[in-house]
């Protein structure tokens, strides 16, 4: 079993903490860091804590990440996802706010209906993934990324203060919950949704994916379940007062099948789902298009370029870009976050922005940007790996198939 320092390097992880804590020592004094209210329960379960994004967070327990990983797509894990940013924005023109710093169309959302969209700057950059719900309690539910809390908490209250001045009605407030994904469809034992329902009354069959709910779970009042997750697979995730975060988890693992995950597992998870770590697969650099993120863009937005960047990133859409980000596979040694791509006549043509072995499937896989012309699936590249030059393919993304829930 690898130290928990050596498998954080491994996968590359530390890319998504903010500037301040890159290089930051992974054995520096955990009492700098913040704690989930999870904390305890962690180190009780065996949790070996790293530094992530400024937290301290549990990047695998007893288990090896492989067997997590495995599990989660076979049974059903429960990862302490507490760092990410949760807000309200509330107010008549919470819309209005919203559709000013996001590329998507968030007043076509239904009542409980959410959406993953982008921030995006002047330049077509990508300044964070985000999900939006349009909650039924008349105000918008917004979770972002950990490694971009001060980055996103900024832009939104700079908008709400603008707003504001000009006469809108708008406000913002921080959700101090904790928040716990989770996850798994598949295998002999039950899915998450069954593991769920055994402590909940409203019928989880009605709540597809990527809708919403506030219900009553495992005796705790106010819990926002919302159908959707980071690792391919159907599961939800439960915004959870504070107050109430151990007493839930704990009765979620009263289920046998049911085990705690960690930051490795929930990395090589959302790799073999073809999903982007914010910081590694696309930023600010990065325009929706180049990251092959286009669907996110609303129709609607799309013919108002009304969005910040629109008059950079619509053009995108109808003509040539110069990369994409690709899927990529290989036998032999994993590829890793900044490896050579190059052409098979051995030019150097673009990098690798995540990469590990796939525990589901045995073999390599990973994203990366190369131009245009070589982004069709299919298309042979070379990848240097220790300095040594392998055969790689571009591959159709996810790598595993998602497991969602739909309505049929």
């Amino acid at each position: 079993m690898r130290r928990a320092g050596s498998v954080v390097a491994w996968l590359g992880l530390r890319l998504q903490a903010p500037p301040s804590t890159l290089g930051r020592s992974l054995s520096c004094a955990q009492d700098a860091l913040r704690r989930t209210p999870l904390y305890d329960l962690h180190l009780a379960h065996g949790g070996k804590m790293v530094a992530f994004a400024g937290w301290s967070l549990p990047v695998q327990y007893r288990d090896s990440h492989i067997d997590s990983h495995l599990h989660t797509r076979q049974h059903c894990s429960l990862f302490d996802v507490s760092h990410m940013l949760q807000t309200k924005i509330f107010g008549c023109d919470r819309v209005k706010l919203m559709e000013s710093l996001v590329v998507g169309d968030i007043a076509e959302l239904r009542p409980n209906q959410g959406t993953l969209s982008l921030f995006t700057n002047e330049a077509g950059g990508i300044l964070d993934d985000l999900i939006v719900i349009n909650t039924s309690e008349g105000h918008l539910y917004v979770v972002s990324n950990a490694g971009c809390w001060d980055k996103d908490l900024a832009l939104m209250q700079d908008k709400v203060r603008e707003l504001q001045n000009m006469g809108n009605d708008v406000g913002l407030e921080v959700v101090d919950n904790a928040l716990l994904a989770l996850q798994g469809s598949l295998g002999p034992g039950p899915t998450a949704a069954q593991v769920l329902q055994a402590g909940v009354t409203d019928d989880l069959r009605k709540l597809p994916f990527m809708t919403s709910a506030v219900m009553e779970v495992f005796g705790v009042s106010g819990c926002r379940v919302t159908r959707c997750g980071y690792t391919g697979e159907d599961g939800v995730e439960i915004s959870v007062p504070a107050a109430g975060a151990v007493h839930l988890a704990m009765a979620l693992l009263e289920n046998p099948e049911v085990k705690l995950a960690g930051l490795a597992a929930r990395d090589s998870l959302r790799l073999e789902a073809g999903l982007c770590l914010y910081g590694n697969d696309i930023d600010e650099h990065t325009t929706p298009v180049e990251g092959s993120l286009s669907w996110t863009l609303g129709k609607r937005r799309r013919a108002a370029m009304d969005f910040p960047g629109a008059e950079v990133i619509v053009p995108q859409l109808k003509g040539k870009v110069q990369r994409r980000r690709v899927g990529l596979m290989c036998e032999g040694p994993p590829m890793r976050a900044h490896s050579p791509i190059l052409s098979t006549e051995g030019t150097v043509i673009g990098t690798v922005t995540s990469g590990c072995p796939s525990p589901s499937l045995k073999k390599n896989v990973a994203m990366g940007y190369v131009p245009s012309q070589y982004s069709q699936p299919g298309t042979l590249v070379l990848v240097e790996v220790r300095r040594k030059r392998q055969a790689a393919v571009v591959s159709k993304m996810p790598f595993v198939p998602t497991t969602y829930y739909t309505l049929k």
